[in-house]
């Protein structure tokens, strides 16, 4: 189980999105190696051109990852349940069991910050799985205070995309 001090992300996407894939499979959640295997060919994952197989990822509520091809929302890998963290994982094959190559928390669904490292590691370390030691790409995401849009903070500028208004340095990213 995942520590007390680990924060819960709600979804904070659109409605429309969530609702879309309301009746959508949820993500496998993976407890061992052989799960993740099962998996990819149960669902007949293929590597892309750069070698990998990606998919998206969540950090269920018991603390474990869940997996679901790449082309599915968050919320529906989630069950539209809250999560510890969400991003993609990118799996590469090396002899008989798949490693983990690259590992983000790139979720515009969930948002999740770059410290929710620490409940994927946990999951990881319970599989246990290899993995980087850290996300290999972080993204920080705020939501505009004056016009509402969810940004992407780029290059460490806290400005909205859309309306120029600067954003909270502080994590906000609940719908309002």
């Amino acid at each position: 189980m995942i520590e007390k001090h680990t924060k819960l992300y709600n979804y904070a996407g659109s409605k429309e999105i969530k609702n879309a894939v309301a009746n959508y499979p949820i993500g496998i959640q993976i407890q061992s190696k052989q799960d993740i295997n099962n998996w990819i060919y149960s669902t007949n994952q293929g590597i892309d051109n750069s070698g990998f197989i990606i998919c998206t990822f969540v950090i269920d509520l018991e603390g474990y990852l869940c997996i679901a091809d790449r082309h599915s929302e968050h919320v529906a890998c989630s069950g539209g349940n809250p999560v510890f963290s969400a991003g993609e994982i990118f799996f590469v094959p090396n002899k008989n069991e798949y490693e983990i190559a690259e590992i983000s928390n790139q979720s515009t669904g969930f948002c999740p910050e770059p410290d929710s490292w620490f409940s994927v590691s946990q999951a990881l370390d319970r599989i246990p799985l290899n993995h980087p030691g850290e996300f290999t790409m972080n993204f920080i995401f705020r939501r505009c205070v004056k016009c509402g849009l969810l940004n992407l903070v780029k290059e460490n500028l806290f400005v909205c995309a859309d309306c120029n208004t600067e954003l909270p340095k502080n994590w906000n990213c609940n719908l309002p």
